[in-house]
């Protein structure tokens, strides 16, 4: 806007010195001519880069000096169309800078240029100027409405490659976390089981060679078992995971932990129903972290899950063994197991929670509670 009324700033001057040619003393309407504009082209550029209260007062003073030049003008120009152009920069001028009322006043003012003139030649001019003016004032207030909306659009599309650039990072974030989940959860749980079966073989492979064979296959078993748990990882991230009912999953469980060396048993209350796979997986993997935990850390001779259907449409998982408990955490050591997070946030995403603590009498009860 500010370089069109610039452009149209230089036009008018330009038309109001080739009007002058044919007066016999051009010399002032040129002087006031090139007064005004100079005083145009300096004053819409500064004035828009004030701040608003300090803008009104110092347009209104640019006003009040512009309109009794441009009357001057009109006159030595005899109306001419440059001094017109030039009254209609001012009316432009004002829409940038003055709010609507104020702009309308200015608007409204222009035509008195006329006042001179007779009152039928006074009605004629003044009200094609007041239409000239009007549509001036009309076609500046759309295109800087239009400037606006073109900057809101910009600003808002800007907004949203940010979104777009926090969302994408959002879930980079997720997948990472679930990829770091499912490794932990089923990758570490078959290794810590391979790496108990391994130690205890190693104790028995010189005095019972017959049954350090026996757990070197099971070691073997858990190995086939991680790298399908690999395989079916990275399978899930060309399409969705295929899992064994929970009851079926829950009894491979217990019995990989009594071949490790915890006797561990199943008891399911309730009637059995399907539940959304998220669910699932989080009740699955909350009982294989159980189990690890009772093996690698809690010094237990049993551990036993339990998983209720509750008629108040949530399920509801534990794992408890009568081991020593949850320890207390030395200074400086994180209290929560990168495990038990993985877990909290499955059963979150799940709508669910979770909960660890020591039972009275000894021993520790892990406890998952999701919807379903």
């Amino acid at each position: 806007m500010n370089r069109a009324l610039a452009v149209l700033t230089v036009l008018a001057l330009l038309t109001v010195a080739v009007e002058a040619t044919d007066d016999p003393d051009p010399l002032l309407a040129v002087a006031l001519a090139v007064t005004y504009a100079a005083h145009a082209l300096v004053a819409l550029p500064w004035l828009a880069g004030q701040p608003v209260p300090r803008r009104y007062w110092l347009t209104a003073a640019h006003v009040c000096l512009q309109l009794p030049l441009g009357a001057l003008l009109f006159g030595e120009a005899h109306a001419g169309v440059g001094a017109t152009l030039l009254l209609l920069v001012l009316v432009s001028q004002c829409v940038l800078l003055l709010p609507l009322p104020a702009a309308a006043v200015v608007t409204a003012i222009v035509p008195l240029v006329h006042l001179g003139m007779g009152w039928a030649d006074f009605a004629r001019n003044a009200l094609g100027l007041l239409g000239a003016a009007v549509f001036t004032a009309v076609v500046t207030a759309l295109l800087q409405q239009a400037q606006r909306a073109r900057a809101e659009l910009a600003e808002a599309n800007e907004r949203l490659r940010g979104y777009a650039a926090q969302a994408e990072e959002l879930a980079t974030t997720r997948e990472r976390n679930r990829l770091a989940r499912d490794i932990h959860d089923g990758l570490g749980h078959h290794l810590t089981v391979v790496q108990m079966q391994v130690q205890a073989a190693r104790a028995v492979l010189s005095s019972d060679p017959a049954r350090a064979d026996g757990v070197l296959a099971k070691a073997q078993a858990q190995a086939s078992e991680a790298l399908a748990e690999v395989r079916r990882s990275v399978a899930t991230l060309r399409e969705p995971r295929t899992a064994p009912p929970l009851r079926t999953a829950l009894q491979a469980l217990v019995a990989e932990a009594s071949a490790a060396g915890v006797p561990a048993g199943l008891e399911v209350v309730g009637t059995e129903r399907r539940l959304p796979a998220e669910a699932e997986e989080s009740l699955f993997r909350s009982a294989q972290e159980g189990l690890t935990n009772v093996r690698k850390h809690a010094g237990a001779a049993s551990a036993r899950v339990t998983l209720t259907y509750g008629e108040d449409g949530t399920v509801r998982l534990t794992v408890r063994d009568d081991g020593r408990g949850l320890p207390t955490p030395r200074c400086g050591e994180d209290a929560h197991a990168f495990g038990l997070v993985g877990l909290r946030e499955r059963a979150a995403r799940a709508g669910g929670h979770l909960s660890v603590a020591s039972v009275p009498g000894g021993g520790t009860e892990l406890r998952v509670e999701v919807p379903g």
